[in-house]
């Protein structure tokens, strides 16, 4: 009797043991599942990467590409050149005298390749770091006058004639190294007049790019 008990536990236990095998398999094969899974999605993310690594590349190097074509067109294709007179009536006009420093703005625009010179505040914006040049010509009759060329708003030259009567006129020029923004306009002073007429056009303001840096 003793002896079935005990063997009756024995097959208990082996079949007990039988049942955790298979329950730890089960459980093994689950986790190789997850495992395979999750390399699965492993490759999905490095084959996603590499293809988001090439795209940023191309992206770069296209980049790169059009960061060369704006500097050729800054440095060799930009061309720069304006040409204006005071009035642009039929009429002919004298402006002046003002009390403070006054802004001419020169109306009357016969080129303005590049579109830097603005008819409508007589200033001059340098489109691109270079090398430009500058003329002021400036008539009056029968009084003083006095027109100065202002970079960003420091004086560089001017223009200046003085008799009693009669007309005469006056000019001067600059080359200047100018970076892209710099501003130039030229100023009438307190107390002067200026002359000009549209169809002689005797004051103007011109300029353009000698060479770009």
């Amino acid at each position: 009797m003793f002896v079935s008990v005990l063997s009756f536990i024995k097959a208990q236990d082996i079949m007990s043991l039988t049942i955790d095998i298979v329950g730890e398999l089960v459980k093994l094969r689950t986790m190789e599942e997850k495992l395979k899974a999750m390399e699965n999605e492993i490759k999905e993310l490095r084959r996603e990467n590499a293809e988001q690594a090439t795209a940023l590349e191309v992206l770069r190097g296209s980049t790169s590409e059009m960061k060369v074509r704006v500097n050729k067109l800054d440095k060799k294709d930009f061309k720069v050149a304006f040409s204006a007179f005071l009035v642009d009536s039929t009429t002919s006009s004298s402006l002046g005298p003002f009390d403070t420093l006054k802004t001419l703005v020169y109306k009357y625009v016969f080129t303005n390749i590049g579109g830097a010179y603005d008819q409508n505040t007589g200033i001059f914006t340098a489109p691109l770091k270079g090398v430009y040049v500058f003329r002021v010509f400036s008539k009056a009759n029968g009084s003083a006058v006095t027109a100065g060329l202002f970079k960003n708003n420091q004086h560089i030259c001017s223009t200046h004639a003085d008799q009693g009567s009669g007309f005469y006129s006056t000019s001067n020029g600059v080359t200047l190294q100018l970076e892209k923004g710099d501003t130039l306009d030229v100023r009438l002073y307190p107390s002067a007049r200026i002359y000009d007429n549209s169809v002689h056009h005797h004051s103007s303001f011109s300029g353009h790019l000698l060479f770009p840096l």
